[in-house]
């Protein structure tokens, strides 16, 4: 039996024999594309080859794709579990040409390899071609049905209609017929129905591969025109095929799933395959344990937004499904080593950072074990309220309300409400979350990099490279390949126009990898450009941002290009400071730091990084006394160019989320920190000077951020820290040395101060209150006190509404106003007995509103507030007339 590793390897050596370059899977995370949320096919890498923005050294390319399909409109995430195929991550397998074979060769190969390779029956497999489309103005793909005719009866290569067999990367662009390999995988997978025939939705008639080839340029109008290099994307699943090679049911019964599996029954006690139920439950926790692994190992961290979004619902639905298997402890991270021990083959990089993985998803489980238990006390006390008021149905809005902020699983509360005879408002529910997808749909579709659009695209395509040779001289000749303004292409700029300008070599360092752009000047035969920015977009097409300061610039001058020498040294010592914290962090916390983002500019440092806790003044001073001493020891700063494979087996750090070709740059400091790095460094760590921590918080669970100093801006800080502090010493008529002490006396005698406050006002509301609930009204059997009291808020109010009820246990109403300058207060108190003739909360709102507020509270008291003060005495002869008429009508 062949396993799933073999099929992937065999697959890209099948296609390295036939002159294809193996491209290794890029990020779940995607670059480039910001309507992607997530990398959901192999051809996503190559996009922009596709659509003519990137040129590589290879037309033909090969690849096994980590894929993820959970959230956007690529969504698999409900059906998981309950079919055999669909998953949220899953392997892609796929061949490319940009430009060179096309559909004779992409037919060619797919069926050697199955048929010769794979050994699937030939008698077993169908092919579909596209059967035209008449509102496209394109008939039927008689060129593909002519070639699968060499290796198929005729009655086995189907027409299917465009929603099937058409293939387009969006609205306009590439795009082209497709062709789908089938595979008859006999009855005992099929429906039943006599009408079973390809294109049925059961598993009987498999979908294997899929051939499209991108032979089309569509226009806005619709209108496709031929592209004069037609392309090949192909796309076959791993776990799919490996089910079919295997002989077995479905994708969870390969071997890739197989420790998964086994592992989940040892948790749980639980045998696949004895109970349907069950095995729900079990293939949603193989499924997602295997997501949850790769999604972090690729820098994704749960969130309430974008794909930290997607990763808490899929962890938080295996923990669900976990629960119906009697599992209630923190379970999902010890699955996740299982995933790792199966996939360590082809993603080494998952064993190498286990221990962070597994951290963030055990995080990840206790908290969402302490919301399970905060959202059961929050469901049973709606439903003691709901019992209290004679109701039976618990609103949508809780439903949501527990699900969307708590992830409190909606099944728990159908649950529980079916077991005491209450029902479930499930409409109003899904009204909400509706409206929730579509907010998370419009954020989602922003969440990638800023895609190259108009005028970029244009000269991205005319523009082979720009030549950076700003690691060598700060200063170069160029020519001006293009002028940008108003995403406008000018000819010529004059002084004062703002623009962006591509020059065909620069020396200036374009922003990325978190370090910001060069700035400095352009100067040509008639004018000069002051740049105060320096952009890379996709493509490595680099702009410097600025403005004419002289004269006038045109496009194809020849022009010298200098980089501002010293903000340029105040960046590179902020960047290497970066490496010795990040080695540090490793040091002083642990090797599960790993970096997670940065900022790297002349002026400061930011940091960001993987760690559970905030670090203690004792932690961070010791980062801060280690930088400063391997700044001290004078290492040198050593860089080198190397294949990215030998980089990376060498031991330096590749970086979350970053993209790297296949040769990389490697900065190390000997003994201490080896990163992939592109940016500009110092020569040797005690260039740096300084280093000082300036904060250290939190931006999102299980990452932390530090901002620093180093050089010249530490030199600064100490300056403005001895500055403000001398300024302090002079308010306080102190030495600097004793600031300390005044201000902690200082502090003390506030408190003091504030306690004598307190005193004060109490006594004031307590002769507030004596006076207000001296005579009360009587209205009917009931006493009324409707006053103003001496109080300016609602503190105060809600001590006089205390002592109101202490007095008056029974039969009693108090309506209080009380103002400040610019507001009127108001509250309603009734005794309990009287809430079903008066409800405090009605009552105030109808107060308010004379106030020109609004307001509202339990039917026991409610409190308010408006901005029209001079209108309070209005108010509570309003108060009075409404009491009055409902208390004195029998």
């Amino acid at each position: 039996m062949k396993k799933a590793g073999e099929i992937r390897s065999e697959f890209l050596q099948f296609f390295r024999d036939r002159g294809h370059t193996i491209v290794k899977s890029s990020s779940l995370i995607p670059r480039d594309d910001p309507t992607l949320l997530f990398t959901n096919a192999g051809m996503v890498q190559f996009k922009r080859c596709f659509l003519g923005e990137e040129k590589r050294p290879y037309v033909r390319a090969a690849s096994s794709q980590k894929c993820m399909r959970a959230g956007g409109k690529h969504n698999d995430l409900e059906n998981v579990g309950y079919t055999a195929r669909h998953h949220t991550f899953f392997e892609m397998l796929g061949n490319f040409s940009f430009g060179d074979y096309f559909k004779k060769e992409a037919i060619e190969f797919a069926w050697e390899f199955l048929v010769n390779y794979l050994k699937l029956p030939q008698d077993k497999l169908y092919a579909t071609v596209h059967e035209g489309d008449a509102g496209m103005n394109l008939g039927p793909d008689d060129e593909a049905r002519e070639l699968w005719a060499r290796y198929l009866p005729e009655d086995r290569i189907l027409a299917f209609p465009t929603k099937d067999n058409f293939w387009a990367m969006g609205d306009t662009g590439p795009c082209g017929p497709c062709s789908e390999i089938i595979i008859d995988q006999g009855p005992e997978f099929g429906c039943g129905s006599a009408d079973c025939k390809p294109g049925c939705d059961c598993d009987r008639y498999l979908e294997l591969w899929n051939l499209v080839f991108m032979q089309f340029d569509r226009k806005p109008d619709g209108t496709l025109v031929p592209l004069p290099r037609p392309s090949i994307d192909t796309g076959m699943g791993l776990e799919r095929i490996a089910a079919v090679v295997q002989g077995v049911p479905s994708n969870y019964d390969i071997d890739l799933f197989k420790p998964i599996m086994e592992k989940i029954e040892e948790l749980s006690g639980h045998r696949y395959g004895a109970d349907k139920t069950k095995d729900v439950s079990i293939k949603v926790i193989a499924d997602h344990s295997r997501a949850a692994a790769f999604l972090v190992g690729d820098g994704v961290l749960p969130s309430n937004e974008g794909r930290g979004y997607v990763l808490r619902r899929v962890i938080r639905r295996a923990l669900r499904h976990g629960r119906f298997l009697g599992l209630d402890r923190p379970f999902l991270h010890e699955v996740a080593l299982a995933v790792m021990e199966s996939m360590k083959d082809a993603y080494p990089e998952l064993i190498e950072n286990r221990r962070y993985i597994t951290e963030v998803i055990k995080y990840e489980e206790e908290r969402f074990n302490e919301t399970l238990d905060f959202g059961l006390r929050l469901l049973n006390q709606e439903i003691e309220r709901l019992k209290d008021t004679g109701q039976s149905t618990i609103p949508g809005e809780l439903v949501f309300k527990l699900y969307d902020t708590y992830g409190f699983p909606t099944d728990i509360v159908t649950d529980m409400a079916r077991s005491i005879g209450f029902s479930v408002d499930l409409e109003g529910y899904e009204s909400l979350m509706k409206e929730q997808r579509e907010r998370s749909r419009l954020h989602w579709k922003g969440s990638g990099e800023a895609a190259v659009e108009g005028v970029y695209k244009e000269i991205g395509r005319e523009v082979a490279t720009v030549e950076f040779v700003g690691y060598e001289t700060l200063e170069t000749e160029g020519r001006i390949l293009a002028i940008i303004a108003g995403n406008k292409r000018l000819n010529a700029a004059s002084r004062g126009d703002r623009v962006e300008i591509v020059t065909d070599r620069t020396s200036f360092y374009g922003e990325s990898g978190g370090q910001v752009g060069d700035r400095g000047l352009i100067e040509g035969p008639k004018g000069a450009v002051t740049v105060v920015d320096t952009k890379k977009l996709p493509g490595d097409l680099i702009l410097h941002v600025g403005e004419v300061t002289e004269g006038s610039i045109e496009v194809g001058e020849s022009v010298r290009l200098v980089v501002d020498a010293e903000a340029r040294a105040d960046t590179a010592r902020h960047h290497t400071a970066t490496h010795l914290l990040h080695a540090t962090l490793r040091k002083v916390l642990g090797e599960h730091v790993k970096q997670s983002g940065s900022l790297v500019a002349p002026d400061r440092l930011r940091f960001d990084f993987t760690h559970f806790r905030a670090l203690t003044p004792e932690e961070l001073e010791t980062v801060e006394n280690l930088v400063n001493e391997e700044i001290r020891k004078n290492r040198s700063v050593c860089i080198t160019q190397m294949s990215y494979d030998e980089a990376v087996r060498t031991g330096a750090v590749a970086l979350f989320e970053e993209k790297y070709g296949d040769v990389v740059r490697v900065v190390e400091v000997p003994g201490l920190s080896k990163e992939l790095c592109g940016g500009t460094h110092v020569r040797a760590t005690s260039d740096i000077g300084a280093f000082f921590i300036l904060n250290e918080s939190g931006i999102a669970g299980g990452v932390r951020r530090i901002e620093a100093v180093a050089g010249r801006a530490a030199v600064r800080w100490v300056q403005n820290q001895r500055r403000m502090l001398r300024e302090l010493a002079d308010i306080l008529r102190v030495p600097m040395e004793n600031v300390k002490d005044r201000v902690e006396k200082l502090l003390e005698r506030e408190k003091q101060l504030e306690k004598e406050i307190e005193r004060l006002k109490y006594e004031i509301t307590a002769a507030a209150s004596r006076d207000v609930l001296a005579s009360p009204e009587a209205m009917g059997d009931v006493r009324v006190i409707v006053s103003e009291a001496d109080v300016d808020d609602h503190a105060a109010m809600r001590e006089v509404y205390d002592r109101f009820k202490e007095r008056y246990r029974d039969k009693a109403v108090l309506v209080l106003g009380g103002r400040t300058e610019d507001k009127a207060l108001l509250l309603v108190g009734v005794s309990r007995d009287l809430t079903g003739r008066i409800h405090a909360g009605d009552l105030i709102r109808e107060l308010a509103s004379v106030v020109g507020g609004r307001g509202g509270g339990r039917p026991d008291m409610a409190q308010a507030g408006g901005p029209n003060p001079e209108k309070l005495g209005e108010a509570l002869e309003k108060a009075r007339e409404i009491l009055r008429r409902v208390l004195t009508t029998a």
